[in-house]
């Protein structure tokens, strides 16, 4: 470069930051009788940053894009339960929807607890908050297993004429504990065989005209059904027979 004055004027050297060779500190620090440092300190002090820095973000689920490659998105396994545990105010509704759900069917019918648990886990209440309502119900009087298998009974007995066997399997299938069963199949009113008898005189009549053994399998099969077990046969047998037998008439005696 020339001068206004006509004389030349340098231009300092270039000197790469990161590429071959000591920064203008490191050949400074050589002139002054400094140890010079290795021409790939720096470059390596940089590598060492970055990967700290990309260690850091995808350890801790950190949303750092360019040191994941998630395009800023932890792609860590659970994140989304991680989420939800974090967010108190969407579990606290979505266990107040869960609880209004399980007060509208309790409206249409009652419910063993079991059934109660089945609805919260079907509209996603996790476990803490369903026995906490499972609770709280319990205590109002809202589910009550022992008052449900005695509705059970009396809705089997007296309006279907089920026998102890059928009670037991409805019983079983609402869910109630065994011996919330035991106890109610123990109370249950009368002689088992006296209800099948009863149940079975009123059939009868129905069947009057028919051919003996067609009536007779008919009837049986509904007392079966019915759960009366290996009473069928001789109860149906025995009202077939009531109804055959002839009306006793009472003697008029004339003066």
């Amino acid at each position: 470069m020339i001068r206004d004055d006509g004389g030349e004027e340098s231009l300092a050297p270039v000197i790469p930051l990161f590429v071959g060779g000591a920064s203008t500190g490191d050949r400074m620090s050589a002139r002054d009788g400094g140890a010079a440092r290795r021409p790939d300190d720096d470059a390596s002090a940089w590598n060492n940053t970055w990967a700290e820095r990309a260690a850091g973000a995808s350890g801790t689920g950190g949303t750092s894009g360019w040191a994941s490659g998630s395009g800023g998105a932890s792609a860590t396994p659970g994140a989304g339960e991680a989420f939800a545990d974090a967010d108190p105010g969407a579990a606290e509704e979505i266990a107040a929807a869960g609880e209004a759900t399980l007060l509208r069917k309790l409206r249409t019918r009652s419910l063993s607890e079991r059934e109660a648990r089945d609805v919260l886990r079907g509209s996603e209440v996790d476990g803490d908050a369903a026995e906490e309502i499972i609770g709280r119900f319990l205590g109002h009087g809202y589910l009550d297993d022992a008052a449900l298998a005695e509705q059970l009974v009396h809705t089997a007995v007296d309006r279907k004429g089920q026998g102890r066997m059928q009670v037991a399997q409805t019983l079983k299938a609402r869910g109630l504990p065994r011996e919330v069963i035991d106890a109610a199949l123990d109370a249950m009113p009368g002689d088992e065989r006296e209800r099948a008898l009863e149940f079975a005189r009123t059939k009868a009549r129905s069947m009057r005209g028919l051919d003996r053994e067609v009536a007779l399998r008919r009837l049986s099969g509904q007392l079966a059904r019915r759960g009366y077990g290996g009473a069928s046969l001789e109860v149906a047998r025995r009202a077939l027979d009531e109804l055959d037998r002839p009306a006793v008439r009472g003697v008029r005696f004339e003066p």
